[in-house]
């Protein structure tokens, strides 16, 4: 027997958000998507382009619906989150809760905060894109890209079944790992490589040869730094968000740096290309691996 489409509540109504809905609509999976958006603009934007069926007006609308799905920035939705489980605390089987933040420590702490969290099921799709916003939503976007779910000691398996076919049924392929375990591999793969094109960007910027630098800029320039023009206030809250994390791996990327400075300045050719042929091999291993991973 098909499972029954559920009604699905997006708070905070940006590209990921946005996406999510269109997805979640196209597959049949949500009978009905409503937004909630301190930003009356991106509601009507979301309204107007059909991402969302209807606009919620307060959070009791948002808990209205089988499924609560958090997609503000980071630092936010624990603040959220803190609230949407004190409003549900006494309800006899309120909505199942879930999230798409990158960072998961902090939201199973603000869980832990209101006592046993059974129908909270965290969870970050890896994917998106640099720009931002509801007129963004690209109801493809999760598609053949991995999405984490890390369940805590308490889960309600039937929220987290619920949340893993929410996600598939957007095209995902959907894993579990633990909280901590999620954090460390982020900051490494996702979140150092953000704090690193804002800095390269950054410094480039204050150089009295800004000019010239951005005007000859290449292609290498221009892939590597992409995503530094990605939404600056939910990078600054990932990163403190999971600082101790990124901390560790910014000083770990700083120490290799450092080695290969000493290269540089030693004239030590034979290392820098153990170095750059070592890191070549394992850039192309995971390319090969990606692409047969999103093969149709």
């Amino acid at each position: 027997m098909a499972a029954q489409p559920c009604s699905v509540a997006i708070l905070g109504l940006g590209m990921i958000g946005g996406s999510l809905a269109l997805a979640l609509k196209a597959s049949g999976f949500a009978s009905r998507v409503l937004g909630y958006d301190r930003e009356p603009d991106a509601l009507a934007t979301g309204l107007a382009a059909g991402v969302i069926d209807g606009a919620c007006e307060d959070l009791d609308a948002v808990l209205a619906a089988d499924v609560v799905v958090l997609a503000v920035p980071n630092v936010a939705a624990a603040a959220v989150l803190e609230e949407l489980l004190a409003r549900t605390a006494h309800a006899h089987r309120g909505p199942v809760l879930t999230d798409v933040a990158s960072v998961k420590g902090n939201l199973a702490a603000a869980a832990a905060r209101g006592g046993p969290a059974p129908r909270f099921v965290p969870g970050h799709p890896i994917a998106g894109s640099e720009r931002s916003g509801v007129a963004a939503a690209n109801g493809e976007l999760f598609r053949r890209h991995r999405v984490i779910l890390t369940p805590l000691p308490e889960q309600d398996r039937e929220a987290l079944a619920l949340v893993q076919r929410l996600w598939e049924s957007a095209g995902a392929e959907v894993v579990c790992m633990a909280v901590a375990e999620h954090d460390a591999v982020l900051a490494a793969t996702s979140h150092l490589p953000h704090v690193l094109a804002y800095c390269l960007v950054d410094d480039l910027a204050a150089s009295p040869r800004r000019a010239d630098l951005f005007r000859f800029a290449a292609g290498g320039f221009r892939d590597f730094t992409r995503i530094a023009s990605s939404d600056p206030v939910m990078w600054r809250d990932v990163a403190l968000a999971n600082r101790d994390a990124l901390l560790e791996a910014v000083d770990e990327f700083s120490a290799r740096l450092a080695a290969l400075r000493e290269a540089i300045a030693s004239g030590d050719g034979a290392r820098l290309e153990a170095t750059f042929s070592a890191a070549k091999a394992a850039r192309d291993a995971f390319a090969e691996r990606e692409a047969r991973r999103r093969q149709p």
